[in-house]
């Protein structure tokens, strides 16, 4: 099967680096078209009046600015390696819905997502978007670790 379409979710670790990295392989192997996203999770109660009146925020503003950074870096990895990428910068209450919605409006056949390798009480606690999506796509799924 080849992939022609790859999501790329990424939050600027060192995982999701890993998985930019396996992202250009498939990509030059097969190539495949590839669209980064990047999720700004916005918390209800602070976006309370940006979510209902589109108010501003001072905090969402400068997440949004840094998280603009770190997709554009990400971005430049692939350019440097000469595949052209799209990129989307979302925001919402849940990452991975985000992250399930552009796979499906993108059409993608294939999410490529790193993973931190969180087990016992911090998996509990902190959760994991990786185990999130692959526990609600039909996608295929590439965990890099």
């Amino acid at each position: 099967m080849t992939y022609q379409h790859i999501l790329v979710p990424v939050d600027g670790s060192e995982t999701s680096y890993k998985a930019i990295q396996e992202a250009i392989k498939f990509s030059k192997s097969l190539n495949s078209k590839i669209t980064l996203v990047q999720v700004l999770e916005l918390d209800p109660y602070i976006a309370e009046g940006y979510l209902t009146t589109g108010q501003t925020n001072p905090f969402i503003e400068r997440a949004r600015e840094y998280l603009s950074q770190t997709i554009a870096d990400a971005k430049q990895k692939f350019q440097d390696q000469g595949i052209n990428v799209e990129t989307l910068l979302l925001e919402g209450i849940s990452v991975t819905d985000k992250i399930l919605e552009a796979a499906k409006d993108t059409q993608a056949d294939l999410i490529i997502i790193g993973s931190h390798g969180r087990t016992g009480l911090s998996k509990l606690f902190l959760g994991s978007q990786t185990q999130k999506v692959l526990a609600q796509t039909t996608i295929p799924v590439l965990v890099v670790r």
